[in-house]
């Protein structure tokens, strides 16, 4: 019974903090001032929106001399899938000329950058290493700051944000899906995360970017942040967000995490596994998954999203009983690491896949990255801008 009453209080205390929080963006009367007779350029996605109108829309109406869009992973307006090449266009709305930052570079270009007075940012991030949207912050900063352009953030709840856990990124294995020395969980906002990436002096030459953060409001670490649009095409639900930071290693490895379904990163599975009560086909899906892992086969494994469906509600974590119960139970003549290197970069180490294959418990697997994390939490402290 008391397990139940803190269950539904903790239920109604997320739903009203959701219900108060307000996003930078939504803070128009803040910004708007900062930008007039200014040319601007914005990096935005689908999820840079103001209710149900996009933000380009809006700055565009209010009379805001946009001059540029930059486009990061997933496209602009927009639904690409993971790691699709994002080709640079005009945006046949408002015919502003928008720069791929997902395609042949991933940084503005001086040519780019001229002309330009300041660059917004918004985006919804979720909380993860791995997901691209920081690493794109990482190259707006560095360009924007050789080039002495602020940068104004439109700061966003992170879903995640409640928890930090995971084993902190090596420097050998630090790539696009993994930049800087942070856990696989973060548990910061992109606002919170730029101040890092300036304190740290992590850009090239040790640049530091002019920040101007419009903070949320009534955001606070404990808040449970419904999204009220998907951060990209296969995270679509609460659930599939709370399971992506333990999931998304599945995709250095043979098992499928259920793109090609309408349940990519609430389920796992594979043709071969030993166990599992659930089955599911993956199917190419057009602009979200489109060549699948295990397309067209049957696969045998488990669908997480009730499970899924509590994380909101307690202390999340980086699970990693998912990986190891998928090795266990994998036919040992066929290869559960299709591709390790990847693995390793979304890991941001090779300790953990050797760890998994020589048997180590979990209790083992997370000791080995606590002293590293500890290190990182305190670190982070000095760039919170909300109360934990």
């Amino acid at each position: 019974m008391k397990t139940q009453l803190l269950f539904f209080t903790a239920f109604f205390l997320s739903v009203s903090l959701s219900a108060q929080i307000i996003t930078g963006a939504e803070q128009t009367e803040r910004y708007f001032p900062l930008l007039q007779q200014k040319k601007v350029a914005v990096c935005f996605n689908p999820t840079s929106v103001i209710g149900e109108t996009h933000l380009v829309d809006t700055l565009t109406n209010a009379g805001i001399n946009l001059v540029k869009i930059f486009a990061p992973e997933h496209g602009f307006r927009g639904e690409a899938e993971a790691g699709a090449v994002i080709h640079s266009s005009t945006d046949a709305k408002t015919g502003i000329s928008i720069v791929s930052l997902y395609g042949k570079s991933k940084k503005p270009t001086a040519e780019q950058l001229k002309n330009v007075d300041i660059i917004v940012f918004d985006m919804q991030d979720v909380g993860c290493r791995f997901f691209t949207y920081i690493s794109t912050l990482h190259y707006i900063m560095e360009a924007a700051s050789a080039h002495k352009i602020p940068v104004m953030i439109l700061d966003r709840p992170n879903p995640n944000g409640y928890f930090v856990d995971g084993p902190v990124l090596e420097e050998k294995f630090k790539s696009f899906v993994g930049m800087h020395p942070v856990p696989v969980v973060h548990g910061m906002t992109i606002g919170e995360y730029a101040q890092m990436i300036n304190g740290e002096k992590w850009l090239e030459n040790n640049l530091i970017c002019t920040l101007i953060i419009i903070e949320c409001k009534n955001y606070t670490r404990n808040s449970r942040y419904r999204l009220p649009i998907k951060p990209s095409p296969n995270l679509p639900t609460d659930e599939a967000i709370y399971l992506y930071p333990s999931l998304c290693l599945f995709e250095g490895t043979d098992i499928s995490v259920g793109r090609g379904t309408n349940k990519p990163f609430r389920i796992f599975g594979h043709p071969n596994l030993t166990i599992g009560d659930f089955y599911f086909t993956p199917e190419p899906i057009k602009s979200v998954s489109e060549n699948p892992p295990q397309k067209g086969n049957n696969c045998r494994g488990f669908d997480l999203t009730l499970k899924a469906e509590t994380l909101r509600y307690i202390s999340n974590s980086f699970n990693i009983t998912y990986l190891i119960t998928a090795y266990k139970n994998f036919p040992k003549e066929m290869k559960f690491f299709t591709n390790p290197d990847f693995f390793d970069k979304l890991a941001g180490n090779s300790t953990l896949r050797w760890q998994i294959i020589n048997g180590k418990s979990e209790e083992e697997i997370r000791a080995s990255w606590q002293p590293e994390l500890e290190k990182f939490k305190k670190m982070r402290s000095k760039y919170l801008i909300y109360p934990e």
